[in-house]
Protein backbone atom coordinates (compact mmCIF):
# COMPACT_ATOMS: atom_id res chain seq x y z
CA UNK A 1 0.00 0.00 0.00
CA UNK A 2 2.64 2.46 0.73
CA UNK A 3 4.42 1.66 -3.12
CA UNK A 4 1.35 2.64 -4.51
CA UNK A 5 0.12 5.53 -2.19
CA UNK A 6 4.01 7.12 -2.71
CA UNK A 7 3.79 6.59 -6.37
CA UNK A 8 0.46 8.69 -6.50
CA UNK A 9 1.63 11.66 -4.57
CA UNK A 10 4.62 11.90 -7.13
CA UNK A 11 2.30 11.73 -9.53
CA UNK A 12 0.29 14.41 -7.74
CA UNK A 13 3.26 16.47 -7.47
CA UNK A 14 4.21 16.68 -11.51
CA UNK A 15 0.61 17.20 -12.19
CA UNK A 16 1.13 21.19 -12.51
CA UNK A 17 3.64 20.56 -14.53
CA UNK A 18 1.36 18.53 -16.80
CA UNK A 19 -0.67 21.47 -17.29
CA UNK A 20 1.71 23.78 -18.07
CA UNK A 21 3.37 21.60 -20.40
CA UNK A 22 0.26 21.04 -21.97
CA UNK A 23 -0.61 25.31 -21.94
CA UNK A 24 2.53 25.62 -24.02
CA UNK A 25 2.32 22.85 -26.27
CA UNK A 26 -1.38 22.44 -27.31
CA UNK A 27 -2.42 25.38 -26.57
CA UNK A 28 -0.50 27.75 -27.81
CA UNK A 29 1.72 25.61 -29.87
CA UNK A 30 4.69 26.63 -28.92
CA UNK A 31 8.03 24.59 -28.98
CA UNK A 32 8.99 25.13 -25.34
CA UNK A 33 11.74 23.36 -23.91
CA UNK A 34 12.85 25.81 -20.95
CA UNK A 35 10.46 23.74 -18.75
CA UNK A 36 14.05 22.31 -18.06
CA UNK A 37 14.72 24.80 -16.89
CA UNK A 38 12.01 26.54 -14.73
CA UNK A 39 10.83 23.09 -12.81
CA UNK A 40 14.42 23.17 -11.07
CA UNK A 41 13.96 27.14 -10.56
CA UNK A 42 10.93 26.91 -8.68
CA UNK A 43 12.36 24.22 -6.45
CA UNK A 44 15.32 26.38 -6.20
CA UNK A 45 13.59 29.37 -5.21
CA UNK A 46 11.27 27.60 -2.82
CA UNK A 47 14.23 26.19 -0.97
CA UNK A 48 16.48 29.38 -0.83
CA UNK A 49 13.65 30.94 0.77
CA UNK A 50 12.64 27.89 2.88
CA UNK A 51 15.94 27.86 4.74
CA UNK A 52 15.62 31.37 5.45
CA UNK A 53 12.68 30.62 7.20
CA UNK A 54 9.91 31.99 4.89
CA UNK A 55 6.74 30.70 5.33
CA UNK A 56 6.17 27.80 2.97
CA UNK A 57 3.55 29.17 0.75
CA UNK A 58 5.29 32.17 0.09
CA UNK A 59 8.69 30.43 -0.72
CA UNK A 60 6.05 28.35 -2.87
CA UNK A 61 4.10 31.37 -4.35
CA UNK A 62 7.38 33.30 -5.18
CA UNK A 63 8.71 30.31 -7.01
CA UNK A 64 5.77 30.11 -9.17
CA UNK A 65 6.41 34.03 -9.66
CA UNK A 66 9.63 33.70 -10.81
CA UNK A 67 8.89 30.60 -13.18
CA UNK A 68 6.20 32.90 -14.74
CA UNK A 69 8.98 35.61 -14.78
CA UNK A 70 11.24 33.07 -16.71
CA UNK A 71 8.21 32.27 -18.80
CA UNK A 72 7.54 35.74 -20.12
CA UNK A 73 11.43 36.27 -21.02
CA UNK A 74 11.16 32.88 -23.30
CA UNK A 75 8.31 34.25 -25.06
CA UNK A 76 10.04 37.74 -25.20
CA UNK A 77 13.18 36.48 -27.40
CA UNK A 78 10.17 34.95 -29.91
CA UNK A 79 7.99 37.44 -30.33
CA UNK A 80 10.32 40.74 -29.75
CA UNK A 81 13.93 39.41 -30.90
CA UNK A 82 12.34 37.37 -33.34
CA UNK A 83 14.41 34.01 -32.15
CA UNK A 84 12.80 30.85 -32.95
CA UNK A 85 9.99 29.36 -30.72
CA UNK A 86 12.70 26.13 -29.86
CA UNK A 87 15.89 28.14 -29.55
CA UNK A 88 13.88 30.59 -27.10
CA UNK A 89 13.38 27.59 -24.83
CA UNK A 90 17.26 26.02 -25.60
CA UNK A 91 18.82 29.90 -24.59
CA UNK A 92 16.68 29.83 -21.17
CA UNK A 93 17.01 26.30 -20.10
CA UNK A 94 20.54 27.06 -20.62
CA UNK A 95 20.75 30.46 -18.58
CA UNK A 96 18.69 29.44 -16.16
CA UNK A 97 21.02 26.25 -15.29
CA UNK A 98 23.57 29.07 -13.95
CA UNK A 99 21.08 31.41 -12.32
CA UNK A 100 19.62 28.31 -10.32
CA UNK A 101 23.10 27.86 -9.28
CA UNK A 102 23.43 31.68 -8.05
CA UNK A 103 20.00 31.11 -6.45
CA UNK A 104 20.94 27.95 -4.19
CA UNK A 105 24.50 29.18 -3.65
CA UNK A 106 25.69 25.56 -4.60
CA UNK A 107 24.78 22.28 -6.63
CA UNK A 108 21.88 21.36 -3.99
CA UNK A 109 20.20 22.28 -0.65
CA UNK A 110 18.62 19.80 1.46
CA UNK A 111 15.07 20.68 3.24
CA UNK A 112 14.93 17.87 6.04
CA UNK A 113 15.07 20.47 8.24
CA UNK A 114 13.55 23.16 7.43
CA UNK A 115 9.71 23.75 7.43
CA UNK A 116 7.48 22.63 4.35
CA UNK A 117 3.63 22.83 3.71
CA UNK A 118 3.48 19.17 5.30
CA UNK A 119 4.88 20.60 8.76
CA UNK A 120 2.88 23.54 8.35
CA UNK A 121 -0.35 21.69 8.28
CA UNK A 122 0.72 19.38 10.78
CA UNK A 123 1.22 22.33 12.96
CA UNK A 124 -2.53 23.99 12.06
CA UNK A 125 -4.43 20.89 12.33
CA UNK A 126 -3.06 17.97 15.12
CA UNK A 127 -5.18 15.74 14.11
CA UNK A 128 -2.59 15.20 11.03
CA UNK A 129 0.71 14.97 13.02
CA UNK A 130 0.62 11.09 13.06
CA UNK A 131 0.63 11.00 9.41
CA UNK A 132 3.23 10.18 7.65
CA UNK A 133 4.96 12.54 4.53
CA UNK A 134 3.19 10.33 1.71
CA UNK A 135 -0.56 11.16 3.38
CA UNK A 136 -0.12 14.26 4.17
CA UNK A 137 1.93 15.54 0.88
CA UNK A 138 -0.89 13.16 -0.95
CA UNK A 139 -3.56 14.95 0.40
CA UNK A 140 -2.03 18.71 -0.07
CA UNK A 141 -1.25 17.52 -3.34
CA UNK A 142 -4.59 16.29 -4.10
CA UNK A 143 -6.34 19.56 -2.88
CA UNK A 144 -3.75 21.73 -4.97
CA UNK A 145 -4.36 19.77 -8.01
CA UNK A 146 -8.37 19.71 -7.65
CA UNK A 147 -7.92 23.74 -6.60
CA UNK A 148 -5.55 23.94 -9.44
CA UNK A 149 -7.42 22.19 -12.19
CA UNK A 150 -10.77 24.24 -11.64
CA UNK A 151 -9.20 27.49 -11.47
CA UNK A 152 -7.39 26.57 -15.17
CA UNK A 153 -10.69 25.64 -16.38
CA UNK A 154 -12.48 28.53 -15.55
CA UNK A 155 -10.24 30.32 -16.55
CA UNK A 156 -9.72 28.80 -20.09
CA UNK A 157 -13.45 29.33 -20.67
CA UNK A 158 -13.13 33.56 -20.16
CA UNK A 159 -12.97 35.85 -23.03
CA UNK A 160 -9.31 36.20 -22.54
CA UNK A 161 -8.92 32.20 -21.91
CA UNK A 162 -10.48 31.63 -25.43
CA UNK A 163 -8.28 34.40 -26.95
CA UNK A 164 -5.31 32.32 -25.45
CA UNK A 165 -6.72 29.09 -27.40
CA UNK A 166 -7.35 30.50 -30.54
CA UNK A 167 -3.81 31.31 -30.68
CA UNK A 168 -2.43 28.41 -30.80
CA UNK A 169 -5.85 27.01 -33.06
CA UNK A 170 -6.34 29.94 -35.45
CA UNK A 171 -3.50 32.60 -35.81
CA UNK A 172 -4.56 34.58 -38.48
CA UNK A 173 -8.05 34.80 -36.79
CA UNK A 174 -7.04 35.95 -33.70
CA UNK A 175 -4.92 38.92 -35.31
CA UNK A 176 -7.63 39.86 -37.74
CA UNK A 177 -10.08 40.10 -34.30
CA UNK A 178 -7.30 42.90 -32.97
CA UNK A 179 -6.06 40.70 -30.67
CA UNK A 180 -2.18 41.55 -29.59
CA UNK A 181 -1.23 37.35 -30.52
CA UNK A 182 2.31 38.71 -29.09
CA UNK A 183 1.42 39.78 -26.11
CA UNK A 184 -0.99 36.55 -25.41
CA UNK A 185 1.86 34.41 -26.25
CA UNK A 186 4.06 35.89 -23.81
CA UNK A 187 1.48 35.54 -21.05
CA UNK A 188 0.15 32.25 -21.85
CA UNK A 189 3.85 31.14 -21.43
CA UNK A 190 4.28 33.02 -18.22
CA UNK A 191 1.28 31.04 -17.18
CA UNK A 192 2.65 27.53 -18.26
CA UNK A 193 6.38 28.51 -16.79
CA UNK A 194 4.43 29.35 -13.34
CA UNK A 195 2.86 26.10 -13.28
CA UNK A 196 6.14 23.78 -13.68
CA UNK A 197 8.05 26.22 -11.16
CA UNK A 198 4.97 25.91 -9.26
CA UNK A 199 5.51 22.01 -9.46
CA UNK A 200 9.31 22.15 -8.78
CA UNK A 201 8.22 23.95 -5.42
CA UNK A 202 6.18 21.08 -4.33
CA UNK A 203 8.51 18.15 -5.37
CA UNK A 204 11.67 19.69 -3.86
CA UNK A 205 9.02 20.18 -0.74
CA UNK A 206 8.14 16.25 -0.62
CA UNK A 207 11.35 15.36 -1.43
CA UNK A 208 13.11 16.74 0.76
CA UNK A 209 15.81 18.79 -1.36
CA UNK A 210 16.34 20.96 -4.29
CA UNK A 211 19.03 20.17 -6.73
CA UNK A 212 20.46 21.93 -9.64
CA UNK A 213 20.10 18.74 -12.14
CA UNK A 214 16.63 17.60 -10.80
CA UNK A 215 15.08 19.46 -14.11
CA UNK A 216 16.73 17.04 -16.87
CA UNK A 217 14.36 15.48 -18.92
CA UNK A 218 11.48 17.83 -17.73
CA UNK A 219 9.76 18.21 -21.07
CA UNK A 220 9.73 14.65 -21.77
CA UNK A 221 8.09 13.67 -18.34
CA UNK A 222 5.71 16.51 -19.18
CA UNK A 223 4.66 15.55 -22.93
CA UNK A 224 4.48 11.90 -21.93
CA UNK A 225 1.70 13.15 -19.45
CA UNK A 226 -0.19 15.32 -21.70
CA UNK A 227 -0.21 12.40 -24.50
CA UNK A 228 -1.07 9.97 -22.36
CA UNK A 229 -3.88 12.14 -21.16
CA UNK A 230 -5.03 12.53 -24.67
CA UNK A 231 -4.92 9.15 -25.39
CA UNK A 232 -7.14 8.14 -22.84
CA UNK A 233 -9.59 11.06 -22.78
CA UNK A 234 -12.80 9.77 -25.17
CA UNK A 235 -14.33 11.62 -27.89
CA UNK A 236 -16.97 13.84 -27.01
CA UNK A 237 -15.59 15.47 -23.43
CA UNK A 238 -14.71 18.87 -23.31
CA UNK A 239 -11.68 21.19 -21.52
CA UNK A 240 -12.62 19.76 -17.96
CA UNK A 241 -12.75 16.99 -19.45
CA UNK A 242 -9.19 17.22 -21.11
CA UNK A 243 -7.32 19.10 -18.30
CA UNK A 244 -8.28 15.84 -15.60
CA UNK A 245 -7.23 13.37 -17.90
CA UNK A 246 -3.72 15.05 -18.73
CA UNK A 247 -3.64 15.07 -14.95
CA UNK A 248 -4.90 11.31 -15.06
CA UNK A 249 -1.71 10.70 -17.67
CA UNK A 250 0.86 12.48 -15.20
CA UNK A 251 -0.26 10.33 -12.29
CA UNK A 252 -0.53 6.76 -14.90
CA UNK A 253 3.00 8.12 -16.35
CA UNK A 254 4.58 8.49 -12.44
CA UNK A 255 3.01 4.75 -11.75
CA UNK A 256 4.46 3.18 -14.26
CA UNK A 257 7.90 4.70 -13.74
CA UNK A 258 7.43 3.10 -10.04
CA UNK A 259 6.01 -0.59 -11.39
CA UNK A 260 9.58 -0.63 -13.42
CA UNK A 261 11.90 0.32 -10.32
CA UNK A 262 9.70 -2.37 -8.41
CA UNK A 263 10.17 -5.15 -10.93
CA UNK A 264 14.04 -4.82 -11.09
CA UNK A 265 14.78 -2.00 -14.04
CA UNK A 266 18.17 -0.35 -13.23
CA UNK A 267 17.98 3.22 -12.60
CA UNK A 268 20.43 3.60 -15.26
CA UNK A 269 17.83 3.12 -17.86
CA UNK A 270 15.12 5.22 -16.29
CA UNK A 271 15.27 7.71 -18.92
CA UNK A 272 15.44 5.04 -21.72
CA UNK A 273 12.69 3.37 -20.19
CA UNK A 274 10.94 7.14 -20.25
CA UNK A 275 11.89 7.56 -24.03
CA UNK A 276 10.03 4.12 -24.62
CA UNK A 277 6.17 5.16 -22.47
CA UNK A 278 6.24 7.82 -24.55
CA UNK A 279 6.61 6.27 -27.83
CA UNK A 280 3.97 3.59 -26.93
CA UNK A 281 1.69 6.76 -26.09
CA UNK A 282 2.22 8.27 -29.08
CA UNK A 283 1.51 5.05 -30.93
CA UNK A 284 -1.57 4.06 -29.29
CA UNK A 285 -3.64 6.51 -31.44
CA UNK A 286 -1.97 5.28 -34.66
CA UNK A 287 -2.64 1.88 -33.83
CA UNK A 288 -6.31 2.45 -32.99
CA UNK A 289 -7.08 3.93 -36.19
CA UNK A 290 -5.20 1.38 -37.84
CA UNK A 291 -7.58 -1.70 -35.73
CA UNK A 292 -10.37 0.31 -37.27
CA UNK A 293 -9.71 0.60 -40.73
CA UNK A 294 -9.09 -3.13 -40.78
CA UNK A 295 -12.34 -3.93 -38.73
Amino acid sequence: MGFWLAAITQGLAFVALAWGVYLSARVLRFADISPDGTLPLGAAVCAALLVHDVPPILATLAAMGAGMLAGYITASLHTRLGVSDLLSGILMMTALYSVNLHVMGRSNISLLETETVATRIHALIPATAGWNDDVTFGAIFLLEAILLGALLAWFLKTDFGIALRSVGDNPAMITAQGVDRRRMIELGLAIANGLVAFSGALIAQYQGFADVAMGVGTMVTGMAAVILGETLRTKGRGLLGTIVMVAAGAILFRLLVAIALRVGLNPIDLKLMTAVFVLLALSLPRMKFKRRAAA
